[in-house]
């Protein structure tokens, strides 16, 4: 083994754990609890959440829709109606082929956003186009919008109705991303434990 090698990958993960530790413990948990409950009341109404995002931001609304339909269910109450908007692979190419890329998320949401739904949108530079679009589209209709965002939070961060911000130096992404996945597992925790229900 090379001890130079072996160095500087303990230097890199040094570094990514105290920064991380570090934006970890600035996150706002009284946003937290908002958007808990803004989620546990569309639970409640039988409204869907839909999740958007882009490349690495794409794999955590995937997985943050899992989440939200299967191991949200411990608590008893009735099952989150959830779509990641990034899973529709046929839909989205042809959204991008027909109607450019822009309109991915946008495109969707005209077939199936109510005034009751909540749209979530997870994107460490807040400034994706057809996020943007989409959450555009979601205040056309009186949906509710939730940002998870990273960087100096971008254009969307004045946009959504509610927010999760990871403040970080521009181009941060794994930062912002692991940040955001635990996001995404301290929601599910708090929904897969909630007995409480809405009058």
């Amino acid at each position: 083994m090379n001890p130079q090698v072996s160095s500087e990958s303990k230097i890199i993960a040094s570094a990514h754990l105290t920064e991380l530790t570090d934006s970890l413990a600035q996150i706002d948990v009284h946003a937290i609890d908002r958007v808990f409950e803004h989620l546990r009341r569309a639970r409640d109404a039988g409204a869907t959440i839909f999740v958007a995002g882009n490349g690495g931001s794409a794999a955590t609304a995937s997985h943050w829709a899992n989440d939200l339909g299967k191991t949200a269910k411990r608590s008893g109450q009735a099952p989150i109606r959830v779509m990641s908007l990034s899973d529709n692979a046929s839909w989205v190419t042809a959204l991008a082929n027909d109607e450019g890329y822009d309109r991915v998320f946008a495109g969707q949401l005209e077939n199936f956003l109510r005034p009751e739904d909540i749209l979530v949108v997870i994107s460490a530079s807040g400034s994706s186009p057809n996020l943007v679009q989409a959450v555009e589209l979601a205040q056309s209709r009186q949906a509710t919008t939730i940002g998870f965002l990273g960087f100096d939070g971008g254009i969307l961060k004045p946009m959504v109705n509610e927010l999760i911000w990871i403040p970080t130096e521009r181009g941060a992404y794994e930062l912002v991303e692991d940040c955001h996945m635990a996001l995404c597992h301290i929601l599910t925790k708090c929904l897969a434990r909630d007995t409480k229900i809405e009058s």
